[in-house]
């Protein structure tokens, strides 16, 4: 199994940033994912998921209208667009799938 993270980067506060997550090794389309994130010090906390047909998503409070997580079943990918970026984002971002976690991607929002 293979969770392959890309799209963090520093951006400044208020602009958006689109993570993508590349699955492989597992039948993608059984398995609901899940973005977590970690910020320094702090424990890594459940962002937002997905269901296995995408019908399904949630979001921890601080992200709701502000993050999207979608996914592409076709090309084994799953996404979370995030607008409105503040300080507080800056963690690491980390893909999670039928029990593997990606290598994570910084996200860092600074002027």
């Amino acid at each position: 199994v293979q969770l392959v993270e890309s799209g963090g980067g520093l951006v400044q506060p208020g602009g958006p940033l689109r993570l993508s997550c590349a699955a492989s090794g597992f039948t993608f389309t059984n398995f609901g994912m899940r973005w977590y994130r970690q910020a320094p010090g702090k424990e890594r906390e459940l962002v937002a998921s997905i269901g296995s047909a995408g019908d399904s998503t949630n979001y921890t409070d601080s992200v709701k209208g502000r993050f999207t997580i979608s996914r592409d079943n076709a090309k084994n990918t799953v996404h979370l667009q995030m607008n409105s970026l503040k300080p507080e984002d800056t963690a690491v971002y980390y893909c999670y799938g039928p029990g593997y976690w990606g290598q994570g991607t910084q996200v860092t929002v600074s002027s």
